[in-house]
Formats: C-alpha cells, structure tokens, sequence
C-alpha cells in the first residue's frame, strides 16, 4: 500500500496551536514571500488541507513551514497556514517558531546575539530570544509597521443593526469591535455566539468597503478578521477575542492582533511609545505589547509595534496519508 508522509513539530502560544512542518514539502518557488505565498496557495493546497483539516487536524489548527530566507539578511522564511489558506503574518507563529525552533534544531539561533529575523509575506519581522536558567524563556518580536486605516467606521450589519469598528493593519487587517455594543460575553462558552457576530461583521465590511494596504502589494488587501475588545478578567488592560479566516477563534491574544490594537490607542493618545499594556485571550493567557517606534510610510503615520508572549512544546509527529484512504485529503465538519 502506497503511502504520504509528513513530519511536524507541535506547540502552543497562549494556547493557540501551531504545527511547524518540517519534513514532506516540496520545494517552493518564488524571490519574494509574497511570491512563495502565491505559489502554496495554488500547489500546496492538499497539503494544507491533510495536516490542518480532520482527521489530523481540526478547524481552529494552524500550521508554519519554514523556507529559506527571502532577503539577504533574513534568517529564516515563513509561510503560515490555517483552515482557509495562507494568513500575510502571525504573531503567535512567531513566538512559538523563535522558542520552538533553536531547541528543535530548525533555526540557528547564537546565544551571544539571540536575534531571528523572519522573513514573512507581510515584510520582515525581528524576534529576540529571552533565556532563563533552563533554555529560552520568552521571546519579544518587532512587528511590521503597523497602522490605523480607518477610525470610526460604521457598517450596517445583518441582525445587529449598525456596527461601530475601527480597521488596523497590523500584519493583517482587521476590524475592531467593542463586545459590550453588541452584548457578546468574551468567554469560552460564548464561542458559538462569537464566531457568529464576527463573520457577520467581516462580510458586512469586506462588501462596504475597499481595503487598501498600499505602497505595498495587493496581496496584502483583505480583511483576515474581526476582533471583538471587552475589559479584561484578570490585571490585564484589556481581552481580545480573534475571529479569523473561515470561522477560527484564536485562543491567543493575537500578535498580529494586538499590534494594530497598539497602533489604534496610540492615534488615540493613550498609548505613549515605550508603554507597556498586557493584553489578554478569551483563555485569559496574555501578551505584552508596546510602540517601540513611529515613522511614517508616505503620507500614514505607522508604528513599529514589540510583542512579547511564550510558548510550550506539546508534541513530535509522523502524519501518514494511505492512497486508498477516502478521507485521506481531510475534511471539516462546521
């Protein structure tokens, strides 16, 4: 009997999972990231759908490979993939391929200057590795430049009436959404009723509007999910629960998220550069997020954000795909 494998390397940042595939791709092409990006959405398809979809997988997995770097200065490259395609950036991959990846012998890391600079579609991010007495501890990333899109927008949306949100990019667009307008409790039982509001929300906006990343490639205009705010439960400043791709919820704080939400309240005024908010997951896990720096791309003031989070290993894998397995090429049940 013919048969398919893939090895992986399994972890978790505040709890969102990510499977690092390290053996079983074929070679990519493409100079650019975008341009490798372009090149697993139309050929790796298959294999996103059998390491992320059931049986091996579940709705809510996301999944890394690593190329090699795009840029001359670039570390590593990285491709990041969920239940819909290939996402522009994730800042919980990188958290989890920064602590994951030197230990798993994947990415080459010197302890005198601890430094990852990814290579992503989104543009470079720079990781720095924290280290405790047993090995690496926490791992800080600065971000693509971020920014404000749109501030107080409106969209009428199916069932909810008019919607109040904002629009940041922050590695990828999204819509920011006040929960307790919308009286939507931001705990793990309501995830029926969060993920129901969210997709209503992102379709009403995608259909209302043009979303524009520009200087850079269009590749990067589209809006990748909703993020509904509430107060936090915990000492945090805030929680935020991330709706993204086709219907996922991020049990993380969102890296990518969190940093459009630094550049949302540092427009505001209430986010000084060098300050430190603590933001955390409908899990109650936390990120650290601040403006390293300001600068401006044309005409739009952007922002360098620095997250900070952790994340643990959970696991080493050999998936296997028969030929003559009938649900060898995965599935989801909705």
């Amino acid at each position: 009997m013919a048969r398919r494998f893939w090895k992986t390397i399994d972890g978790h940042t505040a709890g969102e999972p990510l499977r690092i595939i390290v053996d079983g791709v074929p070679a990519m092409l493409g100079e650019t990231m975008l341009e490798r990006r372009a090149h697993a959405m139309q050929h790796f398809d298959e294999l996103r759908r059998v390491l992320m979809w059931e049986p091996r997988g579940h709705r809510d997995m996301y999944g890394a490979i690593l190329t090699p770097p795009a840029t001359t200065d670039g570390d590593v490259g990285v491709l990041f993939l969920h239940n819909e395609g290939f996402s522009t950036m994730c800042g919980h991959g990188i958290i989890a391929l920064a602590m994951l990846g030197p230990p798993e012998g994947l990415i080459p890391l010197d302890p005198s200057d601890p430094v990852i600079r990814f290579d992503t579609p989104a543009g470079r991010v720079t990781a720095r590795v924290q280290f405790d007495g047993d090995g690496i501890d926490r791992v800080s990333f600065r971000n693509v430049p971020s920014f404000v899109a749109e501030s107080g927008g409106q969209v009428e949306v199916p069932g909810l009436g008019e919607v109040r949100f904002d629009l940041a990019f922050g590695g990828a667009f999204y819509a920011y959404v006040d929960a307790a307008e919308l009286d939507v409790p931001l705990v793990p039982g309501a995830t029926d009723r969060i993920v129901e509001v969210a997709m209503a929300i992102k379709h009403s906006v995608m259909a209302s509007r043009e979303i524009k990343h520009a200087p850079q490639a269009s590749d990067l205009d589209f809006l990748y999910g909703v993020i509904l705010v509430g107060p936090a439960h915990g000492e945090a400043h805030s929680r935020n629960v991330c709706v993204f791709a086709d219907g996922e919820v991020d049990r993380s704080p969102t890296g990518t998220g969190v940093s459009g939400r630094a550049a949302i309240h540092h427009a505001r005024g209430d986010l000084a550069t060098g300050e430190v908010i603590t933001i955390e997951s409908i899990l109650g896990t936390t990120f650290d997020v601040s403006v390293a720096e300001v600068d401006r791309i044309g005409q739009r003031e952007v922002i360098i954000p620095e997250v900070t989070g952790r994340a643990s290993l959970t696991g080493r894998h050999e998936f296997i795909v028969e030929d003559d397995d009938p649900l060898g090429g995965g599935f989801l049940l909705h």
